[in-house]
């Protein structure tokens, strides 16, 4: 098959939760990586890491996608085959406050992007869409074809670049993929990369937190919800279940034309109080939970379909939940300050 043999890819934001897993899951498939990263998000330890856990070269350009002198710059370690797009603001509360600041980096900097590929050659992308686009969903699983109603600027700028690869596949005869994936949670295996926020806003790495004694209590937004208990309802995926989604989306551009778009989840939706009792199980903590008012902005349930994603690239989520919670939990044991610790751990044997 076209395309299956060692690729040079440009891989934005890369440096980040999401993209330094998908480097590594890369790299260990034997292609050359160029990470562009401006590490406002990101930490240049994960590209470190990526490269020592899989063997491979994953190298790092420090710049932004917003500028087209640094995208030149990352193009001068190339020529790149393919493009793995994941530089992004994602917070939806800060975006919220600042609409613009994320109009201007994930849509401007998206169309920045393309234009660098026209400029360089290059003709297949893969992009790191999200759920938000979905906004409430409609009640049930969520398909690539529900309507988009995304209820941040957030959710809103993820559509709006995915229109910008759209209009751009179409009038230069790329191949680009759109992932709009759920929600992430776990490290790599070896405990040794995972996810480090500036600051923890998601329920995996609070709750962890709180198991590990960094964190009082777990507040618990609304228990008046319209599902079984109360809480809310979330189609929670393993990182390297994700990471392995863009390497068939990439396989996938070597042999496709246009804009495809798949949501990358498992179809399964779990619980707050699902997870919080798992997270218990896995640690042997106790997790101090209290129940506090809804978020504003929180939405009772959003479930993926991934069977479109199954029957066309072949690709299925094969982690639990457990497994999930576990690679977590071996991550805040062994780095529990995360990449700015004084020092990485060697790997387990």
């Amino acid at each position: 098959m076209p395309g299956t043999g060692p690729l040079c890819l440009l891989v934005t934001g890369g440096a980040g939760y999401i993209g330094s897993h998908a480097a590594f899951e890369l790299a260990a498939a034997g292609h050359e990586v160029v990470v562009l990263d401006n590490l406002v998000n990101g930490h240049r330890q994960a590209v470190e890491q990526a490269a020592k856990l899989s063997r491979g070269a994953v190298s790092l350009v420090e710049g932004d996608i917003t500028s087209a002198a640094d995208l030149d710059r990352a193009w001068s370690r190339g020529p790149f085959d393919a493009v793995l797009h994941f530089a992004a603001l994602k917070s939806v509360e800060e975006s919220v406050r600042e609409p613009e600041l994320y109009r201007r980096v994930n849509v401007e900097g998206t169309a920045a992007l393309c234009e660098a590929m026209v400029r360089h050659g290059c003709k297949r992308l893969v992009f790191s869409s999200s759920a938000a686009v979905y906004g409430e969903g409609d009640g049930g699983l969520c398909g690539e074809d529900t309507e988009l109603r995304p209820l941040s600027p957030y959710g809103l700028t993820k559509a709006q670049a995915e229109q910008v690869i759209e209009s751009a596949a179409a009038e230069q005869g790329w191949a680009a993929v759109s992932l709009r994936y759920f929600n992430p949670v776990g490290s790599h295996p070896s405990g040794d990369m995972g996810e480090d926020p500036l600051v923890a806003a998601n329920l995996a790495p609070v709750l962890l937190e709180v198991a590990s004694g960094r964190r009082g209590e777990l507040e618990l937004f609304g228990g008046d919800y319209d599902t079984d208990d109360g809480t809310c309802i979330r189609d929670y995926i393993h990182i390297m279940d994700l990471a392995s989604a863009h390497l068939v989306a990439l396989q996938h551009t070597a042999t496709a034309t246009g804009h495809s778009i798949y949501n990358v989840g498992t179809g399964r939706g779990t619980s707050v109080l699902e997870i919080l009792a798992a997270a218990r199980r896995i640690t042997g903590k106790p997790i101090p939970a209290r129940m506090v008012g809804r978020r504003v902005g929180d939405i009772m349930q959003l479930v993926a379909d991934p069977s479109r994603i199954g029957a066309e690239l072949g690709w299925r989520a094969s982690y639990t939940i457990d497994d999930m919670l576990e690679s977590a939990w071996r991550w805040q044991q062994r780095q529990p300050e995360g990449y700015r610790g004084a020092s990485m751990l060697e790997p387990d044997d």
